[in-house]
């Protein structure tokens, strides 16, 4: 019996460990300049800027947002205010650019605080901005391109790397758009 519970113990701890050394992979370099080639200068596309203008134009208050945000990890299925933001014009312009290439997961847009703007699939939350992938792209106005390491995404059922881009207007950053990149299409 005690045996037993050692094998057991060491094999959980064997798994474990694999687990651990697979979580957190650095993105590979194809993502990375893909990010800088590609992705950042969608961050400046007509339409994407021109929506999170009149999101940010809005003047939502966080806790609104919040709220929201609350609403939205509540609700099992999409909400008509959620189909909205996917069938507004940035959606269909997001939903082009994922359709352009296969290890395009999902993409969403975000305002100035984070919040969604638009999205080509539902995302698992509203706001974004206490995030990571928000706080390092948006970077207090000055923009920046985020690449994060490779993760499984739930909502989009695959491993991924989030590569966030600042949306731009007149050398400011106004808003964020992540691009989940399959890892395995790429």
């Amino acid at each position: 019996m005690r045996r037993t519970l050692v094998l057991v113990i060491s094999g959980l701890f064997f798994l474990g460990c694999l687990i651990s050394a697979n979580a957190g992979e650095k993105a590979p370099q194809q993502v990375v300049d893909l990010a800088n080639s590609t992705l950042a200068p969608l961050g400046t596309d007509p339409v994407i800027v021109q929506a999170v203008k009149d999101e940010n134009a809005k003047g939502k208050t966080l806790a609104q947002i919040q709220e929201k945000d609350k609403q939205w990890q509540a609700h099992a299925g999409l909400a008509d205010y959620m189909k909205a933001i996917m069938d507004s014009d940035c959606g269909k312009r997001i939903r082009e650019i994922q359709a352009s290439a296969p290890y395009y997961a999902e993409i969403f847009v975000m305002d100035n605080q984070g919040a969604n703007v638009a999205m080509t699939d539902k995302t698992s939350d509203y706001w974004q901005g206490d995030e990571d992938k928000f706080q390092k792209s948006f970077a207090n106005g000055a923009g920046a391109v985020f690449v994060d390491e490779v993760k499984f995404d739930d909502s989009a059922q695959t491993y991924q790397v989030q590569v966030t881009v600042p949306v731009m207007d007149g050398g400011k950053a106004i808003g964020a758009i992540t691009f989940g990149i399959d890892v395995d299409k790429i």
